[in-house]
């Protein structure tokens, strides 16, 4: 059994490093582009005809229902035989993005479902413009009462973000696997990359309870 190699792991971290800050970046990306699609579809639900809803309830429906590497794979290899190429990155980001979007239209419904009736009745009663309703009254509140339930999506889509190796994307893990198929070494590289997952979503997860006891006072 081979021991810890301390200048092999001093060797690769700054590579692994990079790849955390490309890891950072598609989530960052990705988690705002789930949370904008995921308003898009909530509100959609809501549409008065059926039209609107059905399709885009069929649509949330089945990328909810489909593996999220598969649909990095249709987005890497499918998609660019109709013309339109990103990069491994763009197509990372959209994809996560898409996938946690269906997740977020959920959370987005719950917080609307949730706000009191009396809300709706007191901006029909002052004959708030719908519009203004909704940026005004409804949303504010809905999304100040979802907050927690987002960031746990952002843990979530941050230990994710390995999926991205999959499609070249120089993530953490690719830069591990890199590392240890130049040198025949992969404890080291694996190890501090599962380290350096624990160190970052454990302590946000700790923020994310923190944030839900204080905005459930």
């Amino acid at each position: 059994m081979r021991t810890w190699d301390w200048s092999y792991t001093g060797h690769v971290l700054p590579d692994l490093l990079r790849g955390l800050l490309v890891t950072l970046e598609a989530t960052a990306l990705g988690s705002v582009l789930a949370f904008a699609l995921g308003l898009v579809w909530a509100l959609a639900f809501r549409a008065p005809t059926r039209w609107v809803r059905w399709p885009v309830g069929a649509v949330v429906e089945f990328v909810r229902n489909t593996p999220l590497l598969v649909q990095l794979f249709f987005l890497f290899y499918v998609l660019p035989t109709t013309g339109l190429t990103f990069s491994p990155l763009t197509t990372g980001v959209i994809g996560l993005g898409l996938h946690y979007s269906t997740y977020t239209a959920e959370v987005y419904r719950a917080g609307i479902d949730g706000v009191p009736p009396g809300q709706w009745e007191a901006a029909t009663a002052l004959s708030l413009p719908r519009r203004r309703t909704w940026t005004a009254v409804i949303l504010p509140q809905a999304i100040r009462r979802v907050v927690p339930a987002l960031g746990n999506y952002v843990i979530a889509m941050f230990k994710d973000t390995p999926m991205l190796a999959a499609i070249t994307v120089l993530d953490m893990l690719k830069q591990a696997e890199e590392a240890g198929a130049e040198s025949f070494r992969y404890t080291e590289p694996i190890t501090v990359v599962g380290l350096l997952f624990v160190l970052i979503a454990y302590p946000t997860s700790l923020l994310m309870r923190a944030l839900e006891r204080r905005l459930g006072n």
